[in-house]
């Protein structure tokens, strides 16, 4: 190469040679594209590997052999089980049902730990209650008594 090649030559901020033009110089491997996952090829690695015993070492096995991160076969998991599995490994475009349906389903799950959060705190007043009612009822016990003891005393007095 020489020095005018060299200076017609750039590296870009992020890392890519290019030339004086801006073009991709021969030569050199462009950008890699994501891979892209069929819904057949999900089914069957998800299958693969839940077939396998948890926690064996061939689980960690299929997912070196086949390149994959335990979070594909979560994200997998999640579509199937959404029915949304998608063609592409990138986020399925949600009809607007769907989305109404997880915001309901987001907002119910925050009711229902509202709830539970409730039903612990009314319990904790139910307990205090009783205890206040014993309290009560036991200075009642007390003052009656206690007018029994002064009435007694004044009735001894005469």
């Amino acid at each position: 190469m020489t020095l005018a090649d060299q200076a017609a030559v750039t590296t870009r901020q992020d890392g890519r040679v290019t030339d004086e033009h801006g073009d991709q110089q021969p030569g050199r491997p462009a950008r890699p594209k994501r891979r892209t996952f069929t819904k057949a090829y999900k089914a069957r690695i998800l299958a693969a590997y839940d077939a396998l015993p948890e926690g064996s070492p061939e689980r960690g096995a299929l997912l070196r052999a086949e390149k994959l991160y335990h979070s594909h076969l979560e994200h997998w998991r999640k579509q199937r089980d959404e029915g949304t599995l998608a063609a592409t490994s990138g986020k399925p475009a949600r009809s607007p049902e769907a989305e109404e349906l997880a915001r309901l389903k987001a907002e119910n799950k925050k009711l229902k730990a509202e709830a539970a959060k409730l039903e612990a705190g009314n319990a904790k007043l139910a307990g205090e209650l009783d205890k206040t009612q014993t309290a009560l009822d036991i200075a009642g016990k007390a003052f009656a008594l206690l007018q029994d003891i002064s009435s007694s005393a004044d009735s001894d007095e005469n």
